[in-house]
């Protein structure tokens, strides 16, 4: 995806001026948010309907896409070094970014459950289940990605120590080239690269994250915590919008599917596919994250003294919360 921060600033502002009388006032005459997500990762969706109908100009509120990161870390990254406001991006990263005190932000809502998978060669692959990736040389997104949260308790799970598979980074817009190529045997990312790769005649899906950990918490919409606690009012009207869009993917399924084709560059087909492994939504799983907090520090990622305490601070439902009681 090249589209370019200027680019998509000027149609946030095209769509405010197409909201006409619908459109909120400017949230305090507040500077635009400095909004980042990943590349091509339909988990965002609900960020780009709420950009392509004009949602955040209707809450008053403008963003400016400060970045399009290729995995999670590099988003935290971004927040350490003062870049972003706030994000889309997965939940184990920030998790593991905040629990090691690499960056501070807090999440304000989920953007989605479930919407991954293992990923294995279509043809000639003697890879029939998880149990098989002993041995082999899987890819995953990022070291602490959710992908690799989600790899790693699947082996787990199996008693197949991490010794025993070969886990590299490779980031997903070239993973299905790699399979291609055999440099690896299997990958597991985020949608719609696993639909993409079925589509390209290149791999099937070995297990879906929803087979793997059904249910599970992905990404999150998070807002650095300095900002969010000087900025209240606008990360209420992004939240508002995020909701919204939220609400529209489900309604307006078909119209989504476009806009997800449009950000990510990928047929209509492949994007339906995917969404179809994708649950949206905007209300945070705190059992969720406290699993992964659990297993982040069995794994090794993270210390914490007090993970209830942390799970406390870490998740901020009171926006929600907030916009549920009014």
């Amino acid at each position: 995806m090249n589209r370019t921060v200027a680019g998509i600033t000027l149609a946030v502002l095209l769509a405010a001026a197409g909201a006409g009388p619908c459109a909120a006032p400017a949230v305090a005459a507040a500077p635009p948010v400095r909004m980042a997500y990943l590349q091509s990762d339909i988990h965002h969706l609900a960020l780009w309907v709420a950009l392509d109908k004009g949602f955040f100009a209707a809450n008053g509120v403008e963003v400016e896409i400060a970045g399009v990161f290729r995995a999670g870390p590099e988003i935290m990254t971004a927040f350490a070094a003062g870049a972003l406001d706030m994000a889309y991006v997965g939940e184990a990263p920030s998790t593991t970014a905040v629990a090691n005190k690499a960056a501070q932000v807090v999440a304000v809502a989920q953007a989605n459950t479930e919407g991954s998978a293992i990923v294995v060669a279509k043809q000639d692959s003697a890879i029939r289940s998880v149990g098989d990736l002993k041995g082999r040389t899987v890819a995953v997104p990022g070291h602490s990605t959710v992908q690799d949260f989600l790899l790693r308790r699947a082996l787990a799970e199996r008693k197949i120590a991490l010794k025993d598979v070969n886990i590299i980074v490779i980031k997903p817009p070239e993973m299905i080239n790699a399979l291609r190529t055999a440099q690896i045997d299997a990958f597991i990312a985020w949608e719609p690269f696993p639909s993409k790769a079925g589509t390209a005649d290149v791999g099937r899906k070995l297990a879906t994250s929803a087979e793997l950990w059904p249910g599970h918490p992905c990404c999150v919409l998070v807002a650095d915590a300095g900002y969010r606690t000087a900025s209240p009012e606008v990360v209420r009207a992004v939240v508002r919008a995020h909701v919204q869009a939220t609400d529209y993917i489900r309604e307006h399924p078909e119209e989504a599917v476009k806009i997800g084709a449009k950000y990510t560059g990928m047929d209509e087909a492949t994007v339906r596919e995917a969404m179809g492994t994708v649950q949206y939504t905007a209300t945070l799983s705190v059992e969720g994250e406290r699993e992964y907090v659990k297993f982040l520090a069995e794994l090794g990622y993270i210390k914490l003294d007090d993970p209830d305490a942390f799970v406390d601070r870490f998740l901020d439902p009171s926006v929600l919360r907030e916009l549920q009681e009014k």
